[in-house]
C-alpha cells in the first residue's frame, strides 16, 4: 500500500504544474547523454509524450556533434574547431544537413512516434524558419578566421510552427538555417532553442547538458539564479569553458521575455519531467528580476 500511496504523492506533486503550464509552450534543446544512450532517448521520448498529453506544446530542437564527427571521421574527413565551433567547408556541410536534418532528426520523431506521441521533424530551412548568417570572429581567439558555413541566427520565423496542429504534434528542429542567398549554414542549437523560445514566446527554455547545472565556487550546484546575477558568474569564474554559451543563451532568451530558463542534467532519467513537474527540479533556473 506504501508503494502505492507514494506514487499517488507524485502525481498530486504534479497536479499544479500541470494547471499552470496547460496550454504553454517549453522549448527544449535536446543533446549530450540523453541523446546518445537508448535508456535515455526513451525516457526523453516518453517525457515529450506525457507532456504532450497533460495539455504541455513542447518544441524540441536537437544537436548532433558527435554524430557528425562520427560520420566525418568514416568517410575519412579531418575535423578542426575553433572556440568549440566545426570549421565547415562546403562537403563538411552536405555530412552535417544529412546527419541533423536526415538521419538524426528522423529518427527522434520515429522515438516520439513509438511511445504513442505524434512529431513532425523540420529543418531551420523549411518555411525558412531560420533565417541565417555567416558567422564571423571579430576578435578574441580565432578573430578574422573563416569558419565556413558555421552560421548564426538572424530571424526566426516561427509561422510554420504556429500554423501547425500544436495540439496534436510535437515539433522537432534541426539546427540548420538558411542564408539570404539560399546558403545553408550549421548553426549551434543552443542559439537556435534560444531564439525559437522568444519568437514562439515560451513559457520555459530547458537545456539539457551532460553537467549538474551552474555550480558555485564551492562546487555546488546553484539550483536558481536571477538574470541580474548571471554575468556575475561569468566575471568571477564560476561559470567557464563550454557552460558560458549556455548560460548566455539562457539570458539572452530570459531578457526578451521568456519565463524561465533552466540548465538541467539530462544523465538523469526522465530529468525533463523532474524539471517541469516537481518542486525541487533537477538543474539551475534562470528568471527575470
Amino acid at each position: 500500500m506504501e508503494h502505492y500511496l507514494e506514487k499517488a504523492k507524485v502525481l498530486t506533486e504534479a497536479l499544479p504544474y500541470i494547471q499552470r503550464f496547460h496550454g504553454k509552450t517549453i522549448v527544449i534543446k535536446y543533446g549530450g547523454s540523453a541523446m546518445r544512450e537508448q535508456g535515455l532517448r526513451q525516457n526523453f521520448a516518453q517525457d515529450i509524450v506525457l507532456m504532450k498529453f497533460v495539455g504541455l506544446r513542447p518544441v524540441v530542437v536537437h544537436g548532433g556533434g558527435p554524430q557528425i564527427g562520427s560520420t566525418l571521421e568514416r568517410i575519412g574527413k579531418e575535423t578542426r574547431f575553433v572556440r568549440g565551433m566545426r570549421v565547415t567547408d562546403a562537403e563538411t556541410m552536405e555530412v552535417v544537413e544529412m546527419v541533423l536534418a536526415g538521419k538524426l532528426n528522423k529518427d527522434l520523431v520515429q522515438l516520439i512516434h513509438s511511445q504513442g506521441g505524434k512529431a513532425i521533424g523540420l529543418s531551420g530551412k523549411d518555411g525558412n524558419l531560420i533565417e541565417a548568417r555567416k558567422m564571423v570572429l571579430k576578435e578574441g581567439e580565432g578573430a578574422g578566421e573563416d569558419l565556413g558555413f558555421v552560421g548564426e541566427v538572424a530571424k526566426v520565423n516561427a509561422d510554420i510552427i504556429r500554423d501547425m496542429d500544436r495540439d496534436a504534434y510535437v515539433p522537432v528542429v534541426a539546427p540548420v538555417g538558411i542564408g539570404k542567398d539560399g546558403e545553408t549554414y550549421n548553426i549551434n542549437a543552443d542559439l537556435v532553442a534560444s531564439r525559437l523560445a522568444v519568437a514562439l514566446k515560451a513559457d520555459k527554455l530547458i537545456l539539457l547538458t551532460d553537467v549538474t547545472g551552474i555550480l558555485d565556487g564551492e562546487g555546488k550546484l546553484v539550483s536558481s539564479v536571477p538574470l541580474s546575477e548571471l554575468e556575475g558568474l561569468v566575471t568571477r569564474g564560476e561559470v567557464t569553458g563550454g557552460m558560458i554559451p549556455k548560460v548566455r543563451c539562457c539570458s539572452e532568451a530570459v531578457s526578451q521575455g521568456v519565463r524561465k530558463a533552466h540548465i538541467i542534467d539530462g544523465r538523469v532519467e526522465h530529468s525533463v519531467l523532474l524539471e517541469v513537474f516537481t518542486d525541487g527540479g533537477v538543474g539551475t533556473e534562470i528568471f527575470s528580476d
